[in-house]
């Protein structure tokens, strides 16, 4: 049995993805095959770029459905938990509908760039067993121009020109807006926690 599976949605982050769980010694694997996702351990959805462009990838390989469907612990990161959201306002796009929201656009304000790019003080608003040992205040390293509002399935938090959804879950799915195989410590912290869910 694979112990990750790494959906291949796109993007550019694969590589520090695949080197984040070589450093914590974890066999990771990218893939389309849906058997392989099916029968992990564990699951990352990772994606950067454009929504559209990463649920017409998911459709072209027949996994829309796997990963509705997933019962093991689902990890998406940046893109890929807008993804597994309803719908992303970039290109009105339909996504995966496993988490209730839309991901809008970062308002652009003064002092406020679109893409949010760097590093973001992560405030907790809930319990789940990632976030164990994860303190309150972390920083992490984000780049998006895309966020989902707050919610009541908010996990964490961090502000732009507004205040947006850091972390969110829902089930066993759960995902980060920000980048944790970037993001230091805090992050190989959150990937440890992720790995040790009990499933």
């Amino acid at each position: 049995m694979t112990r990750v599976a790494i959906i291949d949605s796109g993007g550019a982050n694969i590589a520090s993805l695949l080197y984040a769980f070589e450093r914590l010694d974890t066999e990771a694997v990218l893939t389309t095959d849906a058997d392989v996702i099916k029968t992990a351990e564990r699951v990352l959805l990772p994606g950067v770029g454009a929504a559209r462009d990463a649920m017409q990838r998911l459709q072209d390989a027949d996994l829309v459905d796997v990963i509705r469907n997933l019962q093991q612990p689902v990890l998406g990161i940046c893109l890929g938990m807008q993804l597994l959201c309803e719908a992303s306002e970039e290109e009105d796009v339909e996504c995966l509908g496993i988490v209730p929201g839309v991901a809008r656009k970062l308002d652009v304000a003064e002092g406020f760039a679109v893409p949010n790019m760097g590093w973001c003080e992560t405030t907790i608003k809930g319990h789940h067993e990632l976030l164990d040992g994860v303190a309150d205040g972390s920083w992490f390293y984000y780049l998006h121009s895309y966020a989902l509002p707050v919610s009541k399935y908010t996990l964490a938090t961090a502000r732009h020109s507004a205040e947006f959804t850091a972390i969110i879950g829902r089930d066993n799915f759960v995902a980060a807006q920000f980048h944790p195989e970037r993001s230091s410590t805090a992050g190989a912290a959150l990937l440890t926690n992720f790995l040790g869910q009990p499933a």
